[in-house]
């Protein structure tokens, strides 16, 4: 099995230019902790990667035609006001999904998923609130996941009480959502009705197995993920905290139904499959879905390859259907 051919020729286009700009992947032991916290990149460079990552899978007004509106609105954060923006499906609203988008807790932002906000949106009958939550390293653990926490936090005060409400994201944003769903059982209040993490980064400082047979040449290197801890967490006692290392957890029973998937070729697909594992050994209702030829990220790339428009199409389904069950109503 090798990636699909689309990726290859990227992957082999983004090692090229690499040797072609002097870089070499460094050797990560990676059974060390890495340096927390690392040194942090110029304004410049932060601008410079958030610039080239921040631009839509596809174009915006292209994308908004799948579904009935969406809005720029604000939300409470943690510390003040945060972007958000809000996407309302066409026909009947099912629920509503607090979508927190990856990029390491580094970089990506609202408009980089837009596209994928959409299509969740369309699939799932539901409206998605994207949140802009506050990046790394000028923000460090723990302000993605307050912000996060404070933004469905208002969610649950303002919609109705019998909507479905759920959490989803992929990568960074995967890991953001589960640590919720730990944070929402705790408080013992309104539940959540559905997780859907999409190759989420979940264990920390174990090392699953995928994590050294893709170590690199799958555009998330080992390199890549260390510099991405080294610039968000403060000190390297944080690797171990269960809110930023969900697999961490000591229970994982009445946690919300949940679908994880994962890239057949990318370092975070076992803690995806570890996760998954520890929900159903805790009788939580979960669906594990392999792309078998794909990378990390590869919905970003759903305008190029099917996979990425199937993984969407089949979360949205999941979402739609676990909403029906909460509504004791049909899909």
């Amino acid at each position: 099995m090798t990636p699909a051919l689309t990726l290859r020729i990227f992957l082999f286009w983004l090692n090229r230019q690499s040797r072609r700009r002097g870089f070499t992947p460094r050797k990560i032991v990676l059974d060390e902790i890495p340096p927390i916290p690392a040194p942090q990149p110029s304004a410049d460079a932060l601008r410079q990667i958030r610039r080239v990552t921040g631009r839509p899978s596809f174009p915006v007004s292209l994308s908004s035609l799948r579904i009935r509106r969406w809005r720029e609105i604000r939300v409470p954060g943690a510390e003040g006001p945060r972007s958000a923006r809000l996407y309302r499906p066409r026909g009947e609203v099912r629920g509503i999904v607090l979508f927190l988008h990856g990029g390491g807790f580094v970089h990506c932002d609202l408009v980089s998923h837009h596209g994928i906000c959409c299509r969740l949106a369309a699939s799932s009958g539901a409206m998605v609130l994207s949140l802009d939550y506050r990046l790394a390293p000028e923000n460090r653990f723990p302000a993605a996941l307050d912000d996060a926490k404070a933004a469905l936090d208002w969610i649950f005060r303002t919609v109705p009480a019998d909507m479905p409400v759920a959490v989803a994201g992929d990568s960074a944003g995967g890991n953001l959502s589960g640590a919720l769903t730990q944070w929402v059982r705790a408080r013992g209040a309104r539940p959540l009705s559905a997780q859907l993490l999409y190759y989420p980064a979940l264990s920390g400082p174990f090392v699953p197995p995928s994590r050294q047979d893709y170590a690199d040449g799958y555009m998330l290197s080992a390199e890549l993920l260390y510099w991405y801890c080294g610039q968000t967490l403060a000190s390297p006692e944080q690797l171990f905290d269960p809110a930023f290392s969900p697999l961490l957890a000591d229970d994982f029973s009445n946690l919300p139904p949940a679908m994880i998937v994962t890239a057949g070729f990318d370092p975070l697909r076992g803690e995806g499959e570890l996760y998954a594992r520890r929900l159903d050994e805790a009788a939580v209702p979960v669906v594990l879905k392999n792309f078998p030829r794909m990378i990390h990220g590869f919905l970003n790339g759903y305008a190029l390859f099917r996979d990425g428009r199937r993984a969407l199409r089949e979360g949205g389904m999941f979402l739609r259907e676990a909403f029906a069950r909460e509504r004791g109503g049909t899909s």
